[in-house]
């Protein structure tokens, strides 16, 4: 199966469903962020602190697979230098449309998030990357590519999904029962029956996913060069219906720079 053409058509179908990350920030939210006072978010419910950014104005940041009209609007509002990298074009027309409506300039490239080569080495300052790299079968590729087209000082803020949601079987989780079904790492592909596969990603149209080691997500970064310097863990709130938050964080958010 080809991940990214069918990853891109799945996204494509969320932004017409008006899936919760890809719904475009409103004017209020852009306002804000134009007053240097803004909220992004990373992983599902909390805020990056501001003490991870560098100075914004003027900054070149690389939003990468984050089309949605969220990160990038807002980040450019707050005086950086913004591209957004995403494999939905989609996705990439919400930021477009937030950056017409509020006279933002905001560039949109539209590609695979383990190739970046359309941009040359030390092309940006700051990298924002929320949870998305469930959506690659290998996710190594990314963090060296982050590597290369950050300057060195440059610093990567990272969101991703704790490999331990992708234990557990998922209609039996819907239902209320935890029980452990999959092996780690995760992949729909090889984990899901040809039927499940059908019904689940084909037919309904869902993402491919993948659930990456700690390993790969944490130790990839450093393997690829880089210096971890914050970390937190995140869980959906109270009133989504998911069990595994009512007991444990299942998403991580790390800061990292580039010596």
């Amino acid at each position: 199966m080809d991940v990214v053409a069918h990853n891109r058509a799945a996204w494509n179908r969320n932004v017409e469903k008006q899936n919760r990350w890809t719904c475009p920030v409103d004017r209020e939210t852009i306002e804000s962020a134009r007053q240097g006072r803004f909220a992004l978010l990373l992983t599902p419910t909390i805020p990056v602190p501001m003490d991870w950014f560098p100075v914004l104005k003027g900054t070149r940041t690389l939003c990468l697979t984050s089309g949605e009209g969220q990160q990038g609007p807002i980040l450019a509002a707050a005086g950086a230098i913004v591209c957004v990298f995403d494999n939905s074009p989609c996705q990439l027309g919400q930021d477009r449309r937030v950056a017409e409506r509020e006279g933002l300039t905001v560039d949109t490239v539209e590609g695979d998030m383990a190739d970046l080569s359309v941009f040359s080495n030390d092309s940006f300052d700051l990298i924002v990357h929320p949870c998305s790299n469930c959506f690659v079968p290998d996710v190594r590729p990314v963090w060296r590519e982050c590597f290369r087209v950050l300057r060195p000082g440059g610093i990567l803020l990272v969101g991703f999904v704790n490999p331990m949601r992708y234990l557990f079987d998922d209609e039996r989780l819907e239902n209320g029962n935890l029980q452990v079904r999959h092996s780690l790492p995760y992949s729909d592909i090889e984990h899901l029956s040809r039927v499940d596969l059908q019904r689940i990603v084909l037919e309904a149209m869902n993402p491919v996913e993948f659930g990456h080691t700690l390993t790969d997500q944490i130790g990839g970064q450093l393997d690829a060069g880089f210096v971890l310097s914050r970390f937190f863990e995140d869980r959906y709130v109270s009133s989504v219906n998911d069990l595994l938050s009512r007991y444990t964080d299942t998403f991580i958010a790390t800061r990292a720079v580039k010596p």
